[in-house]
């Protein structure tokens, strides 16, 4: 069983941000499995579905970003989900737009949710989907919650899509393959 989770704030306001990547895959993945993220617990939206015979867990935690790790952790210790079978997604200003960088495990490069969910979970071995939207030009959490140019959008679109490629080649084969592939 895996859970997949993309970091994201909730509510209107903040759904087309840049600091919302994480929902936005798993919104693009759950379509393109012909599911609705449509359950309310563990202080997060959710869904379960079969990918390749693999039972999964689409999250995304309504915490807000800094608190993702409340979600994350309330889910794992529900489900009995190892932590080698989470995924998360979230943004990275590491990353210019349309990159996106796979990783095993590592620091949170200063992603505040990341960082709760590493700090709740007690490990860094966490696998992650990280989504670049650039450096910023002005303050930092302006650029985080503020939204993409037209450009910048067309290369973010792309890096998603990537990203929903990347969870198919995850749970067709593994999460090497996958790195190989996109990174």
């Amino acid at each position: 069983m895996k859970l997949i989770v993309g970091l994201g704030n909730p509510g209107r306001e903040y759904e087309n941000t840049r600091h919302n990547m994480g929902f936005k895959v798993i919104d693009k993945f759950a379509d393109s499995l012909g599911v609705d993220i449509d359950k309310s617990d563990f202080k997060g939206l959710f869904c379960r579905t079969k990918f390749y015979d693999e039972d999964i867990y689409l999250l995304k935690p309504q915490t807000f970003m800094n608190l993702s790790g409340q979600s994350v952790l309330a889910f794992i210790n529900y489900f009995k989900i190892d932590i080698e079978d989470v995924i998360v997604i979230y943004d990275d200003l590491a990353l210019s737009p349309g990159k996106i960088r796979l990783r095993l495990s590592g620091s949170s490069g200063g992603q505040k949710g990341m960082q709760n969910i590493i700090d709740l979970l007690k490990t860094d071995q966490i696998k992650r989907i990280r989504i670049g939207i650039g450096e910023p030009t002005y303050g930092i959490i302006d650029y985080v919650l503020g939204k993409p140019s037209k450009d910048e959008q067309v290369l973010i679109d792309e890096a998603q899509d990537k990203a929903v490629n990347a969870l198919k080649e995850i749970l067709k084969k593994d999460f090497h393959s996958a790195m190989s592939k996109y990174n």
